[in-house]
């Protein structure tokens, strides 16, 4: 086994995400306060306060899939690795790690001397290689509906085949009997459909062991070089077994902060729910040192939302978003404006728009000549070069559109493979520092695209229906933004863009995944530290633009193609840069012939907050940036001024650091 020095697709910038690394320095401390300190009253102590209008579901970390549960879990319970606040990874509960030649065996030394506290920080027990052997035990049982077991499924030995074979055990729990078609008997379920035998596997074949007291082996089913980046994810976190055993179903339940053991930087002291819930620094935390802050105080408020923000200008609580609302009028107010800043720009998530090539609409929107339009590429670089994003952007952030453009699917700053930045790879690097926008070329595309459609037997305009989720603020508006631009700049004797609300409810069921759309702006949140995670929009399983359902040939050929650049990169697990550069002309294949538009990183959220949000821990994935460790308690919120030059600063020291981890 080699050490591990490095892993691909570190992160570098963005803001809050969970939803879901390379191997640090030897300093299991440099989660200290590395980044630029803002303001100079930042001070150590002290008590932090939050309101919060939406209580957690569980407290059971291995079983949720809850924000709201895991800015709990995030700050009680650690994990193997942790980061830094540049993205860097670094070691937690785990004080090293190695892995084999083709990355599917990975060896975790687990930190001796980290206790098990209860609610009122006694000692419990000590924190061994085993609690992870438990937890995945746990989290895979079917039994106990993990909503993020998903993360363990493909990528450790067995967990999907144990998981599968205890959902059978629970089918067969609710089971007539009956007979098949040759009369033999079988098993029935509620539909009367017979229920398959599924092979029996046991717990212990699952590829978590404990080969002693504080050495941690994961066996994978396939290479995984990017395998740590998972391990940030709640479904990873160590459990006591035998308090598993002992509490049973009252596990982490939603009301009793007694009924779980903490590992983590704070102990859930005091909980009540919907009055209030505390945090108090953990006295036997192995890394004490590093936690600034006392005591996070939670207290809850229905109208949270809307009372924040001036309770924090009256010095009643150390958090406030600030609704859009209310924001131009503190914005227009220089003591109000001086508090006010943003979120680093989101790169956990990546909006695009997509053309749908399963054109499942009403027949008075043309699906026909829909599908005879978006199978021709000119049609779809036309709309391409016709989409000013940033003046579509302005919409939901009229102070600063700009910096939430991302000109790739995978955002800018997201991974770093061997010291480069993903999107600067040869063949990304070009579309990644210009902007689709391009009248000219749009123009150019259309009369390409005219005279093949026309030939083709295309009708004109070509109807492009564009739906949106009426429950999301703003996208309406975003909407009519972008229908003014496509027509004004193609014409409407070229395109007829007709905008329609889709359902507030089950809209991604009941529009995207049923291709109920022709054109429209899309998703997708990062699971991992790699640019593989952003190849699953365009998968063959996808429900996203269907370009699997297509049966032109030119599209079919392209897609084929894209299909093994893809695969190919997959499988290079041992070159970080050939690996990147792989998923890079992928990546640049499918924006050049316009099967998607990329637009822009998850929308910014502007508020107020005494704390610096470049002292805190980050990924782009996980749970890092939900924790408190590692960051003071400041006297007051900074202005924008103030975080644009901090977070001009912590790029280039982003930069610097993942370059040094590279090495």
């Amino acid at each position: 086994m080699k050490l591990t020095k490095r892993l691909s697709a570190l992160a570098l910038a963005g803001a809050m995400a969970l939803s879901l690394a390379a191997c640090g320095s030897d300093d299991p401390q440099s989660t200290s306060s590395t980044a630029p300190t803002g303001s100079p009253t930042a001070a150590e102590g002290g008590v932090y306060r939050e309101l919060y209008a939406s209580e957690v579901s569980t407290l059971n970390y291995l079983i949720t899939g809850n924000t709201n549960d895991f800015q709990i879990c995030a700050n009680v319970v650690d994990c193997l690795v942790e980061y830094d606040s540049y993205g860097v990874i670094q070691p937690a509960l785990a004080e090293s790690w190695e892995h084999n030649e083709d990355n599917t065996v990975w060896t975790f030394h687990i930190r001796q001397g980290v206790k098990w506290v209860d609610s009122t920080g006694a000692e419990v027990a000590d924190v061994t290689a085993n609690d992870w052997v438990s937890a995945a035990q746990y989290a895979n049982n079917a039994a106990n509906d993990s909503a993020t077991q998903y993360m363990y499924d493909g990528y450790v030995l067995n967990a999907g085949a144990y998981y599968n074979y205890t959902a059978y055990l629970l089918e067969l729990e609710s089971a007539t009997d009956g007979t098949d078609e040759n009369g033999n008997p079988v098993k029935l379920n509620a539909d009367g459909e017979v229920i398959e035998e599924v092979a029996a596997v046991a717990p212990e074949d699952i590829g978590v062991k404990a080969l002693d007291e504080y050495t941690l082996e994961y066996t994978l089913e396939k290479s995984c070089p990017y395998f740590p980046s998972l391990l940030s994810y709640a479904c990873y976190m160590p459990v006591y077994g035998p308090f598993l055993e002992e509490q049973g179903a009252n596990f982490g339940v939603a009301n009793d902060e007694t009924t779980l053991l903490y590992c983590g930087a704070y102990i859930l002291s005091d909980f009540q729910p919907q009055v209030n819930r505390t945090l108090t620094k953990n006295a036997s935390y192995w890394d004490a040192e590093h936690v600034y802050i006392d005591e996070i105080q939670y207290t809850y408020n229905s109208e949270a939302n809307t009372l924040a923000a001036t309770m924090y200008l009256s010095g009643e609580t150390d958090y406030a978003e600030i609704s859009s609302s209310l924001l131009s009028a503190y914005m227009a107010e220089d003591s109000t404006a001086s508090l006010i800043h943003s979120k680093r720009p989101d790169v956990s998530y990546s909006y695009f728009y997509l053309f749908n090539f399963d054109a499942n609409f009403d027949a008075e929107y043309e699906p026909e000549n829909w599908t005879l339009a978006v199978n021709n590429e000119n049609f779809r670089l036309s709309i391409l070069h016709s989409l000013d994003r940033a003046t579509a952007l302005s919409v939901s952030d009229p102070y600063n559109a700009s910096s939430l453009l991302n000109n790739t699917i995978t955002p800018a700053t997201f991974a770093v493979g061997d010291g480069l930045d993903f999107t600067q790879y040869p063949a990304l690097k070009e579309i990644s520092d210009g902007d689709s926008f391009d009248q000219e070329l749009a123009l150019q595309y259309k009369e390409a695209a005219m005279e093949e459609l026309t030939a083709a037997g295309a009708t004109f305009p070509v109807k492009v229906l564009m739906r949106y989720n009426p429950s999301t603020t703003d996208w309406d508006k975003e909407c009519t933004v972008v229908e003014q631009q496509l027509e004004g700049l193609l014409g409407t004797d070229y395109i007829d863009v007709i905008i329609e609300a889709g359902p507030d409810t089950n809209f991604l069921a009941e529009v995207r995944r049923s291709g109920d759309y022709a054109f429209m702006k899309c998703n997708w949140g990062a699971d991992f530290a790699d640019p593989e995670t952003w190849t699953e929009p365009f998968s063959e399983t996808s429900t996203y633009s269907f370009i699997f359902e297509s049966e032109d040939p030119d599209t079919q050929a392209l897609y084929a193609a894209y299909l093994d650049m893809v695969d190919y990169a997959k499988s290079i697990t041992d070159d970080e840069a050939e690996r990147y550069t792989a998923f890079a002309q992928a990546e640049a294949f499918i924006i050049e012939h316009g099967f998607a538009i990329p637009f822009s990183v998850n929308s910014r959220v502007y508020l107020c907050q005494n704390l610096n949000p470049f002292e805190a821990q980050y990924a782009p994935y996980g749970m890092a940036t939900l924790r408190f460790k590692g960051q003071h308690l400041q006297e007051t919120s900074m202005g924008m001024d103030e975080f644009n030059a901090l977070y001009e600063t912590w790029l280039a020291d982003c930069a610097a650091a993942q370059e040094a981890a590279a090495e």
